[in-house]
């Protein structure tokens, strides 16, 4: 009989007896490989948080006490005891399925939703000191990762904690790496102590009778200092957190359910803030997510049984975009050992680790830290390094700041390659790259690039780190488009777009690999009107070619413009405020993204259907531009 058909809800969880958990987290796992299997997905981390999250909803009680997950990827088994291990789980990721991370419009167990890492503890800060103005007894937890520790965020969190809640639970889920080492059992003695609640009891009562004079408070305070240092002598990790004003417990195992479960109901029932450090092992239950821990943190569809993928790439096809850019980079590192690579633990996601094992001296991974990635380039940038910051879209959004006060306002030379510009569509919206254009374009000193092919990539790479300015190129995720690249890279000049097809009456303006949908949108437009139709490789979103736009617009009564981005303050904004600026009045059309937040699905095809960027939509948009002008 299977007992995750019978879970409706977090109710049902509390409902079991002991005995039947263990074969609950089984099952739970069984559908967890099952179900990412097919669909891909973060199976690495959910399957250490099963017992975890088992305890957390045996122990708490959502939606009225609040859980906040850091980047939320390692939500699903929170998801499959919260009502959802129905057909919207078996689809999660696809299209018409579950989001792959807690989202607030898909359940009230959802209090917080994310998708970047580092944001749990402050959100959690904020909902606990909420719930005490609001004079609530709900609980707050915030489940973050060891990786968390190196957000700045993060540290600004808990600089903040004791001061800005009463009571917060803070579980530190160690999956990969201790904070320390492992203290051994006198630790777990003490820890076992401090967690009874006879233990407790005296201590409140001693402290009542103590407090009452002088003397019994100078003891309070000695006792205090002095179980503090006991304790700092047998678990380091403490002090760190305990400087900050969170009480710290642990390590303990995290997959060990009665331990669990008497742990958190002790954090419970504590004052202030109080901090478990849970060890548990990323991939448990799947033996290639054990071998190979980065690879299944997030992955495609794969063979359950041998862990291998499932992508239906066939031999000589084209490198991903990342790899092709990895091996560009060790190129010209070789080449010039001014050249740094720095990644904000990424390296395979964004091709550095080919320069890693390739140049390791050249190579930074600043673990998940986007801002200090984004000013540690600039610092080596100002003793004329050739810094190259490999940083997925949607994260450079987290140094943004940087990018404009530290490395633009100075003008310094640090290159930023942003890998999964455009969508990643069964990630969603908080991983979509469609904003970079729209955000960079109005900073001074930036020059923004994107390439149609590999070999023009070779190039915009080589022109960036010769050029001693602030430089951004962005790609899409997925496979490049498998053209060769010659063996010098050729030096580009800045803002020089590239016709690739002449005409005089439309001209199409298009973006990297729009190129594509350029190509076609301007045969069906040919065939449908009759009149000549140009095509134009942008390269530069910024600066735009306003001496070929102002020769091109003497003629043409219609400039289309084609973008993988945000169409507000976008690439076609761009184009209309140049035409503005040099007099012209040629009507613009721009095919992009909407104003909105563009959900998750199976694939790109199906989202730019679903917001009017299919190829038919965008050939009826054009004609009925055309029609209109022709009727003008």
């Amino acid at each position: 009989m299977s007992l995750l058909a019978h879970i409706q809800g977090p109710a049902d969880v509390r409902a079991l007896p002991a005995e039947q958990l263990a074969p609950l987290a089984q099952e739970i796992r069984e559908r967890l490989v099952a179900v990412t299997a097919k669909n891909g997905g973060h199976i690495g981390p959910n399957l250490g948080v099963v017992e975890l999250t088992i305890a957390l909803h045996r122990v708490f009680q959502t939606p009225r006490d609040k859980f906040v997950f850091d980047v939320a990827h390692q939500g699903y088994v929170h998801k499959l005891l919260t009502g959802r291990a129905n057909e919207g789980f078996d689809k999660i990721r696809q299209t018409g399925g579950l989001s792959g991370f807690l989202n607030r419009e898909e359940s009230l167990h959802d209090v917080f939703g994310a998708g970047h890492a580092g944001t749990a503890l402050s959100a959690a800060v904020g909902l606990a000191n909420a719930r005490d103005r609001l004079g609530e007894a709900a609980h707050v937890v915030a489940l973050i990762g060891d990786a968390a520790l190196t957000c700045g965020v993060t540290m600004e969190a808990l600089n903040n904690a004791a001061n800005s809640t009463q009571r917060l639970v803070i579980v530190l889920n160690d999956n990969e790496w201790s904070i320390d080492r492992n203290v051994g059992a006198v630790a777990d003695i003490l820890n076992r102590l401090i967690v009874t609640q006879p233990y407790n009891n005296s201590q409140q009562g001693l402290k009542r009778v103590l407090g009452k004079s002088r003397w019994g408070t100078k003891f309070l305070n000695f006792g205090r200092s002095f179980k503090r240092h006991v304790k700092n002598w047998y678990t380091r990790n403490s002090s760190f957190f305990e400087h900050y004003g969170v009480r710290y417990i642990g390590p303990i195992d995290g997959h060990d359910l009665p331990t669990l479960e008497r742990y958190l109901a002790f954090c419970r029932d504590a004052k202030g803030p109080v901090l478990l450090h849970v060890r548990t092992e990323k991939g448990r239950g799947l033996a290639a997510a054990l071998k190979n821990p980065e690879k299944f943190h997030g992955t495609g569809a794969f063979d359950p049984e041998t862990g291998d993928s499932l992508a239906s790439g066939k031999p000589g096809a084209p490198k991903a975009w990342q790899d092709v850019f990895g091996s560009l980079l060790v190129r010209e590192a070789k080449a010039n050992p001014k050249v740094v690579g720095i990644t904000a633990a990424m390296p395979a996601g964004t091709g550095l680790n080919q320069l890693k094992q390739a140049l390791p001296a050249q190579y930074h991974d600043v673990g998940i830290a986007e801002e200090h990635a984004a000013l540690f380039a600039a610092g080596l940038a100002a003793r004329d390094l050739r810094p190259v910051c490999a940083i997925y879209s949607t994260f450079l959004q987290r140094a943004y700041d940087m990018v404009i006060h530290d490395v633009c306002l100075q003008n310094l030379p640090v290159t930023f390659c942003m890998d999964r510009a455009g969508l990643s569509p069964s990630d969603g919206p908080t991983h979509h790259g469609v904003f970079d254009i729209a955000y960079l374009r109005c900073v001074p000193n930036v020059t923004l690039m994107q390439p149609k092919d590999e070999d023009e990539l070779s190039d915009m790479l080589h022109t960036a780190l010769q050029s001693g300015k602030p430089m951004f190129i962005r790609y899409p995720r997925g496979a490049a488009m498998g053209k060769p690249i010659k063996e010098k890279p050729a030096l580009l000049t800045i803002g020089q777009a590239e016709v690739l097809q002449p005409g005089s009456e439309i001209q199409i303006w298009a973006l990297g690999t729009m190129l594509e949908d350029a190509q076609v949108l301007a045969a069906t437009l040919r065939a449908a009107t009759g009149v000549s139709v140009g095509i134009v490789n942008a390269r530069f979103a910024k600066p735009i070619d306003h001496a070929l736009l102002g020769q091109q617009a003497a003629t043409a009564k219609l400039i289309i413009t084609m973008e993988d981005g945000v169409i507000t303050g976008g690439f076609g904004t761009g184009v209309m405020e140049a035409l503005a600026e040099s007099g012209r009045t040629v009507s613009v059309l721009r095919l992009g993204w909407p104003d909105q937040f563009i959900a998750h699905a199976t694939d790109v095809k199906t989202l730019r259907a679903a917001y009017g960027l299919s190829p038919e939509q965008c050939l009826e948009k054009a004609l009925q531009r055309w029609r209109e002008l022709r009727g003008a």
